[in-house]
C-alpha cells in the first residue's frame, strides 16, 4: 500500500476522530456513552495508523498530521484525569459498598468465630478471675490481672508504669487485622485462630474487668472507637475466609484462578479498611481517651456505628445498576468493550 492509498482508505477514521474532539473539546463529560465507546474506538485505531505510517512513511506530511492528532486526543483524554477521578470516586460509593456486601457471608462467620468465644471466655472470666491467666500471656497477665484487682484499669495507668501491658493492648487489634487476612492464604486457618483468639483475649478482659466492678469503665473508653475498630477486624477475618475458601472449594474455576479473583476483592477490602483504622484511632486519641462524660462516649460510638454500616450496607443500591465495568469512562480505553472495534 502507498501513501495515497493509505491516506485515501484511513482519512474517514481520522476526520471522524478530529470531529469528535471538536464537538467536546470543553469535557468528556459532554459525550453520551455511545460517544464515548466511539472514541476509545477511533482513538485506538489512528493510533495504530500513527504506528504504521511511522514505519512505512517516516517523513511525510500524513504521519506528522497523525502525530499531532494523536497527541490532540491524548492530551484530551487525559486531561485533569477525570477517569482516575470518576474510578475513584465510584469505588467509595458505590464498589466499596458493594464488594462488602458481597463479602457479608464471610463477614459474619468472622463475628461468629469473634464473639462467640468472646461470649464464653467473657462469662468464664467473669465467675473465675483466674481463667484469665489462661488466656493471656504469662507476661500480660502476671501485670495485669494484679491492676485489675487492685481497682486500675491499664488506660489509668502511664505506658512507662507497664510497658508490656501498653504495648500489648497498643498493638493487638492491629497483629489481628493483618494474621486475619494473611491468614487466608493458609486455607484460612490462620483467619480463624486469629478471630477466636483475639475473641477469647477481648471476652477474657471484659469479664475480668466487669467481675472487678471495672467494666463500665472499660465500656466507656472503647465504645467510641471500638466500633470501628472490631468492624475493620471482622473485615479483615471476612477477607482471609474469602481466600481461604477459593483454595478449600474453586467452584466449577480452577484453583489457581478462584485463588486470584478471591485475593483481588480482598485486597480491595483490606485497601478499604485503612482510612477506617485512621478515623478509629482519631476517635480513640480526641474521644476515648478525653474528658468527655460517658453519655458523649456512647453517642460517638452508636453515631460512628450508624454512618458506617449505613454506608456499607446501603450507598450505591441507588446508583445505576450496570456494573462498574459498563462505566463509559471504563469503557473509554477497553479494546474489549463492544462496539470498539
Amino acid at each position: 500500500m502507498n501513501l495515497d492509498e493509505f491516506t485515501e482508505s484511513r482519512q474517514a477514521t481520522w476526520q471522524a476522530l478530529s470531529d469528535l474532539l471538536d464537538y467536546s473539546q470543553r469535557s468528556l463529560t459532554r459525550l453520551n456513552t455511545a460517544e464515548v465507546r466511539r472514541l476509545g474506538s477511533l482513538y485506538r485505531a489512528v493510533t495504530s495508523d500513527l504506528a504504521l505510517a511511522q514505519r512505512d512513511f517516516p517523513q511525510s506530511r500524513v504521519t506528522r498530521y497523525l502525530n499531532q492528532l494523536v497527541g490532540r486526543a491524548h492530551a484530551f483524554i487525559y486531561r485533569d484525569e477525570p477517569f482516575a477521578i470518576r474510578r475513584l470516586r465510584r469505588f467509595i460509593s458505590h464498589d466499596y459498598p458493594s464488594l462488602f456486601r458481597e463479602s457479608l457471608p464471610y463477614f459474619l462467620i468472622a463475628f461468629t468465630l469473634f464473639m462467640v468465644p468472646a461470649i464464653l471466655a467473657g462469662l468464664a472470666v467473669w465467675i473465675n478471675p483466674d481463667a484469665a491467666y489462661l488466656l493471656l500471656p504469662t507476661s500480660i497477665s502476671e501485670q495485669l490481672v494484679p491492676l485489675v484487682e487492685g481497682g486500675e484499669l491499664w488506660i489509668d495507668i502511664s505506658p512507662e508504669q507497664s510497658p508490656a501491658v501498653a504495648s500489648f493492648i497498643a498493638r493487638n487489634n492491629i497483629q489481628v487485622t493483618f494474621l486475619a487476612f494473611a491468614g487466608g492464604m493458609l486455607a484460612g486457618l490462620l483467619t480463624i485462630y486469629a478471630m477466636v483468639f483475639n475473641g477469647l483475649l477481648i471476652g477474657g478482659l471484659m469479664g475480668l474487668t466487669t467481675h472487678y466492678g471495672l467494666g463500665g469503665e472499660l465500656a466507656n473508653f472503647v465504645i467510641g472507637h471500638g466500633v470501628v475498630e472490631l468492624t475493620v477486624i471482622f473485615m479483615a477475618g471476612g477477607a482471609g475466609l474469602m481466600i481461604g475458601w477459593a483454595i478449600i472449594n474453586p467452584g466449577l474455576k480452577r484453583r489457581g484462578d478462584a485463588i486470584i479473583e478471591a485475593a483481588g476483592k480482598a485486597v480491595l477490602l483490606i485497601v478499604g479498611c485503612v482510612p477506617l483504622l485512621l478515623v478509629a484511632g482519631m476517635i480513640e486519641g480526641f474521644i476515648s481517651d478525653s474528658a468527655l462524660p460517658w453519655p458523649g462516649k456512647w453517642a460517638v460510638g452508636l453515631l460512628s456505628g450508624v454512618l458506617l454500616y449505613g454506608y456499607l450496607l446501603f450507598s450505591g443500591r441507588s446508583d445505576q445498576d450496570e456494573p462498574a465495568e459498563d462505566d463509559p469512562f471504563t469503557m473509554l480505553l477497553d479494546p474489549s468493550t463492544p462496539g470498539s472495534g
